[in-house]
């Protein structure tokens, strides 16, 4: 890694237990104030915010490192380029891949499961081939599987869900078939969520030969990912969720998957060789990555990873699993509040209705008294239309957040059932 300015210190990981009044001075964002309320932030399955290391990971790359990567031969390239692949090596790490070969760098998740299947699917789909996701899935893990199958005439096929909002695993085995090439599902519902037993499904689908990519964009911010001990094919996240930067994100695939899939994009840094009659192209993970990337982004996810491990892992389950379970208590003492889903798993986010009151009036309302929630259909409109509900309101929580807020929340909203009724 370079060392052409000056590294953040490294302190002992923060001991159990994870010291939230410690932890929210790293973030500056949070010291803000929405009108003359303090900001309460419970938007965090959107978007998390950025500690201070992240954002000095990208003013130091501007200031100290700015230059194009893998192609220079100056001093600056080379510090770029030994930066961003340091930046894979951390991913790699952080998710238990066996070689930062197997993690591409994409903009976020959204481009992650089109690079799948669009690459992937054009290898191995075909007319009469079937598609597996679930009622649960962000569009992202929708809209690309339906354009692939209208370009092809392959089928989407579809895992229920029961009135909780957990999958029916039952359901789900009947619809393997021999016709099946991949099933392709979130971890944790971005809308309600619910944590899908991924493991057991992977074990399942490849008892049958068949491939699995986990969304994991709502998992890799809440607990720590093995993707070697899961066995799944593909594992995509988005940085700006677990507290990295806007635009990256990264592709974990096994090897031999990657290695079998044809270039996503053309362009410069993917090939080998060009002529004006053929290219020739890079092994995975560089004939994904075509163009200038992305570099201080993916520096700065690096540091992300950095300060996630830092904090410990084990004390962000914990605590947000503490988190989670007084928001279900205290959100249920509302009257005329009902929590839209119950999974039997759930990490990261509640859904909730208010009687007689739209989410978009919730959300509007609160924002008044500073507090950031999510209003509408999170971007599962299935899964809305499934649960009888048009939207719903969505507090969704990071180990920043403390109890005292979840509280100011519960106030709030019954001051607002109380203008409604």
């Amino acid at each position: 890694m370079s060392n052409i300015m000056p590294q953040p210190k490294t302190d002992p990981i923060i001991p159990f237990p994870l010291n939230v009044e410690t932890v929210r001075r790293d973030f500056p964002i949070l010291d803000i104030h929405v009108g003359e309320k303090p900001l309460i932030y419970l938007d965090n399955a959107a978007s998390t915010q950025k500690p201070q290391v992240v954002i000095d990971a990208i003013q130091r790359y501007y200031m100290l490192q700015n230059a194009n990567i893998h192609r220079g031969v100056h001093y600056l390239s080379q510090k770029a380029t030994d930066a961003y692949e340091e930046a894979r090596r951390k991913t790699a790490r952080f998710i238990n891949a066996e070689s930062e070969d197997e993690v591409v760098f994409v903009r976020g998740t959204t481009e992650a499961i089109n690079l799948v299947a669009t690459s992937w699917g054009s290898r191995y789909i075909l007319e009469g081939d079937e598609i597996i996701i679930s009622h649960l899935e962000h569009h992202a893990n929708i809209v690309p599987w339906q354009m692939l199958c209208e370009r092809v005439g392959a089928h989407l096929k579809v895992i229920p869900i029961n009135d909780d909002g957990d999958l029916d695993l039952d359901a789900y085995e009947e619809l393997l078939s021999d016709q099946t090439r991949i099933v392709a599902i979130g971890h944790v519902s971005n809308a309600i969520g619910t944590v899908n037993p991924i493991k057991t499904m992977i074990k399942t689908a490849h008892s049958r030969g068949i491939p699995v990519l986990i969304d994991g964009a709502q998992s890799a911010p809440h607990f720590p990912i093995d993707v070697q001990d899961l066995d799944c094919d593909f594992f995509i996240a988005s940085a700006h969720k677990f507290y990295g930067p806007t635009g990256i994100g990264f592709l974990y695939g096994k090897a031999h998957q990657l290695d079998a899939m044809p270039p996503y994009q053309g362009g410069g840094d993917m090939i080998q060789t060009v002529t004006l009659e053929k290219s020739t192209y890079k092994k995975a993970p560089g004939r994904f990555e075509a163009g200038t990337p992305n570099i201080a982004g993916a520096i700065a996810m690096g540091a992300a990873i950095d300060y996630l491990e830092h904090i410990g892992r084990a004390n962000i389950v914990t605590y947000e699993q503490e988190l989670i379970t007084y928001a279900k208590e205290r959100l249920q003492k509302v009257e005329g509040l009902s929590l839209i889903g119950e999974p039997a798993e759930q990490a990261g986010a509640v859904s909730f209705a208010l009687d007689s009151v739209h989410p978009h009036d919730i959300g509007t309302i609160l924002d008044k008294k500073g507090i950031a929630v999510r209003a509408g259909h999170h971007c599962a409109q299935p899964l809305m239309k499934r649960l009888g509900v048009p939207a719903t309101a969505r507090a969704s929580f990071a180990f920043y957040n403390t109890k005292e807020e979840i509280d100011s929340l519960s106030v709030a909203l019954e001051k607002i059932r109380d203008l409604f009724v």
